[in-house]
């Protein structure tokens, strides 16, 4: 079945440049200075919808971590944060969350145009649910207490929750301002100082940011951001002496390297990683909300969620019903510029990505799948891929099984609740999962058995900065958001008093 995709007409008021969008900060900011690297040295980001080059950036390296890793020590260590009361920490943050809504426009647009995801979603979900994160665990920084403890003889006893110190986060391209709130939360509320690595292909948006945290007060030192690659400025963050903790969010392979070299220091390591995730729709289920759901929950941001919905199991019964329903929507999906308010659908973020998906979907049709919908690029400038839905798949093809992290859909029949939840869980991934169905009893089940960090019933990629997010098996370890979050970026510390 072909696609019937149609390209939206570029606004001449729409800003699809660098030259409409001021790129203010692309040098390494290190304890509240914007410095070139040390090297010299520079890299192109560039526009996935046009793929032109919109700056040149400081690639930093072992050098520039070392002096952010520094500035964050003496930030740490001896510097005004970590002792600041609580409730001014928490201001501080709820006055970035506030700078950050002041201009939700121009960052949306930078994020757009460096990420290529269309502007509406910038706009409308990724900048609002930064400044919610923000606000969430701006509103922890002073309720974060220990306990006592009552023990054997005459003593007091009680525990300390305290800042874990220097945090290393290396962030995705995907959501690179949410990501970015997600990382720095929890680490500011609990009184930790930051070097972070944003990715290569989109460092532009957690730059802004940090300029924005030094307008708003925040002391020098406390958040670093060195732009970078992963073999370099990534891998001295993992091995860097003076950082206590490292954050990841990305793929599994990476972070076994960084176990490894991890290692010598012992550093806290909590990872959020990728993911194959089923979703599950039952006969009994309401088709169409099930069918806007595997639509949502596959083609948001391309499919480049790690939470994607990429394994669609179907009931038998209602296969051909349901395909009928999903593909209708998958038709009607609007790609072009992601600067159009009609624009459902961008780039992937580079040329790496655009190959990547391409080739899967060859090994698609080459393994014997279905291509019922998409399969092409779209247009002749820009990494866009069609939405694509392959059925007549099976558990062992390579799309059912490797993480693609496009817009591409692999849909299987099955029949009955063990063989499903069998199926489900026959994957080293373990981030999401989700259910469609009006029986209770299934969906509990479901969500008990299934080995995923996070369930969703009758719904599909509902987050919110209270619930934590995370994975069982290759799709990492700690959570994300939420108290459990938050824990993550400190340690218990026993009191014990004499009486």
């Amino acid at each position: 079945m072909a696609t019937s995709l149609q390209k939206s007409e570029k606004s001449e008021a729409s800003p699809t440049s660098a030259a409409d969008i001021p790129i203010q900060h692309t040098d390494c900011f290190i304890d509240g200075q914007w410095l070139p690297a040390a090297s010299g040295k520079t890299f192109a980001t560039i526009n996935p919808a046009t793929e032109q080059e919109i700056a040149q950036v400081a690639e930093g390296d072992a050098a520039d971590i070392d002096l952010a890793a520094k500035a964050a020590r003496r930030a740490f260590d001896s510097g005004d944060w970590p002792k600041m009361d609580a409730r001014d920490r928490g201001r501080l943050m709820y006055q970035l969350a506030d700078r950050i809504e002041a201009e939700i426009d121009s960052l949306a647009a930078l994020e757009t145009l460096d990420n290529g995801k269309p502007i509406r979603e910038s706009r409308n979900v990724d900048v609002p649910l930064v400044i919610d994160v923000l606000r969430y665990y701006a509103g922890y920084a002073d309720k974060i207490h220990g306990s006592t403890i009552p023990i054997r003889g005459n003593y007091f006893c009680y525990t300390r929750r305290e800042p874990v110190g220097v945090a290393g986060q290396i962030i995705p391209w995907n959501f690179p301002m949410l990501m970015t709130a997600w990382k720095w939360g929890p680490a500011l509320a609990a009184g930790c100082t930051i070097v972070m690595k944003p990715a290569e292909q989109t460092p532009l948006t957690c730059l802004r940011m940090a300029q924005l945290a030094k307008e708003v007060g925040f002391p020098d030192g406390v958040i670093n951001v060195v732009p970078g690659f992963g073999p370099t400025a990534g891998a001295a963050v993992v091995k860097h002496p003076l950082i206590d903790k490292v954050a990841f969010t990305g793929e599994h392979r990476t972070a076994q390297v960084i176990t490894r070299d991890s290692a010598d220091t012992l550093k806290r390591l909590t990872f959020e990683l990728g993911g194959k995730s089923p979703n599950v729709v039952y006969a009994d289920a309401d088709l169409d909300a099930a069918a806007q759901g595997a639509y949502m929950g596959l083609y948001l941001n391309q499919g480049q969620c790690c939470c994607a919905g990429s394994r669609l199991f179907v009931e038998s019964s209602v296969h051909e019903e349901f395909m009928e329903k999903l593909t209708k929507l998958t038709n009607r999906r609007k790609l072009g510029d992601p600067f159009a308010d009609d624009t459902e659908q961008g780039p992937q973020v580079d040329q790496n990505q655009f190959d990547k998906i391409m080739s899967y979907i060859d090994k698609g049709r080459q393994e014997g799948a279905e291509c019922v919908s998409g399969g092409q690029r779209f247009g002749d400038r820009g990494y866009f891929v069609e939405p694509t839905i392959f059925d007549s798949v099976t558990d062992e093809m390579a799309i059912a099984q490797d993480e693609i992290f496009g817009p591409v859909l692999s849909v299987l029949k099955f029949d009955g609740s063990d063989e499903i939840i069998e199926r489900a869980n026959r994957t080293f991934y373990g981030l999401a999962a989700a259910i469609w169905t009006q029986d209770v009893r299934k969906a509990h089940e479901f969500a008990a058995r299934v080995r995923a960090g996070t369930v969703w019933v009758n719904c599909y990629d509902v987050f919110d900065a209270a619930a934590p997010f995370g994975g069982f098996k290759m799709s990492g370890y700690g959570r994300e958001l939420g108290e459990e979050g938050l824990k993550a970026y400190t340690e218990s510390k026993t009191v014990t008093v004499a009486l």
